[in-house]
């Protein structure tokens, strides 16, 4: 059986040409093409295709908004972002939206096809341009993530106690209270865990605190 697709970019000849491409494949099939982001969710609706390829700079509605629409009125509906931008920040906006692909315009032919392939499959495909970029992202992330373990967890207990009264905006006067310690010995036990943390500024240890779970950031939102 087919995998059927839309097309969805507001550049006519880009759609022109990867509709020739499709074509020429025995497995897939081109069933509608859109020009915008609210044209695209209509033929999905009308057709629920089983990929959509989608540019990221839509007119009327932006790529982002469009799967998110996409999502609702066609669960099954897979989508592959194809876009010319290759920052991680771009492709992690797509994926977490719900985007299983991101292939980068100018990518051979054979890698649109691959990543159709893959995505219909259930997997997730990263065009070969930003895998680089993905993964490194995701290394770094995964070593400031264990820094921060390690170096939380290097505090003592009233270390920890003094901390989490900090992040919720209390002066060391109210933690001295609420610990029965004096205010001197809380400001040498607030010099202590920021020392150990790297952190001596309010605004990011609440940042720190929120990223390791430790307060809910919707508590700062007011």
């Amino acid at each position: 059986m087919s995998i059927r697709i839309i097309l969805a970019d507001d550049h006519t000849l880009l759609r022109e040409g990867v509709n020739l491409l499709l074509q020429s494949q025995l497995d897939m099939e081109v069933v509608g093409e859109a020009k915008d982001g609210i044209e695209t969710v209509e033929k999905v609706r009308a057709t629920h295709p089983d990929i959509v390829l989608l540019d990221i700079a839509m007119p009327r509605m932006n790529g982002l908004e469009t799967i998110e629409l996409i999502r609702q009125v066609s669960p099954d509906t897979q989508i592959i972002i194809l876009s010319r931008h290759e920052k991680e920040a771009y492709i992690h906006q797509a994926l977490n939206a719900g985007a299983r692909g991101y292939v980068v315009k100018g990518s051979p032919g054979t890698e649109l096809l691959d990543a159709i392939r893959s995505v219909a499959k259930g997997k997730y495909y990263l065009s070969s341009e930003v895998q680089g970029s993905v993964m490194a992202a995701y290394l770094e992330s995964s070593r400031t993530q264990a820094e921060e373990n390690d170096s939380f967890n290097q505090l003592s207990d009233r270390e920890k106690q003094v901390f989490h009264l900090l992040v919720q905006g209390n002066s060391s006067s109210q933690i001295g209270d609420i610990l029965c310690i004096s205010s001197k010995t809380v400001d040498k036990h607030r010099a202590n865990l920021s020392k150990k943390i790297g952190i001596d500024n309010p605004v990011k240890m609440v940042q720190y605190a929120v990223r390791k779970g430790i307060i809910d950031a919707s508590f700062w939102e007011e």
